[in-house]
């Protein structure tokens, strides 16, 4: 027999031997990588949840590859380190077959070398500040593209206010910080002066906004129509909006269009001082679609609470669960580097009318929605994109990202990989 032919009949027997070792447990395990307590407990117990509600969905469908999905769920405590040492617990310990987890950007840093060393796949699902590419997450939430530069554009627009002068406000973290770089990047690039943008970092949890709230009313009385862009992250949020209506701060004078305030923190707290505000997101609840309908119902009959919201970070890993089982059924194994492959080109609708798609950057195409607090806790949409925006892992407004791509198919299989030049 050829050398070359016993060769590639060790490869098959070797693949099979992976496949089988993939799919040969009692059941496909799913990790849960979210916070349930300390300051983001506010916005990732929801997504717990919500993936608890995905896997008891499917397992009603009869499972994955006639097998029955076990959620593993471990709590990170908004602790970043921790994290990490989770992530390697549920790959080593618990042998996941797939990870849905994170929301803040530090906590996936501090996860993307667990995965990368491990060959383990994650799916995150909150928007993020772009500038990275791995082979082993999935980026379901927003780049920047997708949700900070419309939102900024919008205020700039007539429709949107005529926006001249900004304050960028953020929780002092790698994502407000790089997002705020893109977008006094962008603004520049669109003519506004340095003297015309405010930039503010606070820590997690932070709750005196007295001296800020009134530094931000001083900054808005040169003239000139003045937005807040809101990177502020967690449970600070609450005393943040409550400072503004305590100065007498109104949404028609400065409005405030944030980045990570959506149904889930606005549920059981006093919207007064927040309604006419903005957000920009890909998906709101109370967006009209006979799909989203149906998926809410489901929803509160799981979690047995009619009052329960379903907002973007949720969608997020409704999409990402449904192709991470749509790719699973098409490699027909678990294996990481199986259902990768299988991943690009993955298909499903989103909850808003349209068809997510997973791209070969691991970014999904998604739609941009504004929409305007309403004093029921819910958003009014008032401003949204004709069609999905697929998502930019490196900013064109930052030089050295411009000059970038990522495509994780063969034969490219690179994050960061120089635009080819026609």
């Amino acid at each position: 027999m050829k050398l070359s032919k016993v060769i590639a009949g060790a490869c098959l027997l070797a693949g099979l031997i992976a496949s089988h070792a993939s799919i040969a447990g009692e059941t496909i395990k799913v990790g849960v990588l979210h916070s349930l307590s300390g300051t983001m407990a506010i916005s990732e117990t929801a997504l717990k949840d919500v993936m608890e509600f995905m896997v008891s969905e499917q397992n009603a469908k009869g499972g994955v590859l006639g097998k029955q999905l076990e959620t593993v769920v471990v709590d990170p405590a908004s602790d970043w380190p921790l994290f990490a040492e989770k992530a390697r617990e549920l790959i080593e310990q618990h042998q996941v077959d797939v990870v849905f987890g994170c929301w803040t950007s530090v906590s996936r840093k501090s996860v993307l070398p667990v995965f990368e060393e491990l060959n383990g796949m994650l799916f995150y699902p909150v928007q993020y500040e772009g500038e990275e590419s791995s082979r082993n997450i999935f980026y379901t939430g927003a780049a920047p593209n997708q949700q900070a530069i419309p939102a900024v554009e919008y205020l700039i627009s007539e429709e949107g206010g005529s926006v001249e002068r900004w304050v960028l406000a953020g929780t002092d973290y790698v994502y407000p910080r790089t997002t705020n770089k893109i977008l006094e990047a962008f603004l520049k690039s669109k003519g506004v002066s340095e003297a015309d943008i405010m930039i503010n970092y606070t820590p997690f949890g932070h709750s005196d906004w007295q001296t800020i709230v009134s530094d931000i009313k001083k900054f808005a009385s040169a003239g000139k129509k003045t937005a807040v862009v809101s990177t502020i992250n967690g449970d600070a949020n609450v005393p943040f909006y409550k400072e503004l209506g305590n100065q007498g701060i109104a949404a028609e004078e400065i409005p405030v269009v944030a980045f990570s305030v959506g149904e889930e923190e606005l549920a059981g707290i006093d919207t007064e001082p927040l309604v006419g505000h903005l957000a920009a997101w890909n998906y709101f609840m109370s967006v009209e679609d006979e799909k989203n309908s149906a998926v809410i119902e489901k929803w509160h009959a799981f979690i047995g609470d009619d009052s329960r919201v379903f907002n973007d970070p949720m969608e997020a890993h409704y999409i990402g669960f449904q192709m991470w089982v749509q790719a699973v059924e098409q490699a027909g194994s678990t294996s990481v580097d199986a259902v990768r492959q299988a991943m690009y080109g993955q298909t499903v609708p989103n909850l808003t009318g349209g068809i997510a798609m997973m791209n070969a950057n691991h970014h999904l195409s998604k739609p941009v929605l504004i929409g305007e607090i309403q004093d029921d806790g819910q958003f009014e949409t008032v401003w949204s994109t004709d069609d999905v925006v697929i998502g930019d892992a490196w900013s064109d407004y930052i030089p050295e990202s411009a000059k970038l791509t990522a495509n994780w198919t063969y034969p490219w299989v690179c994050g960061n990989c120089e635009k080819p030049r026609f």
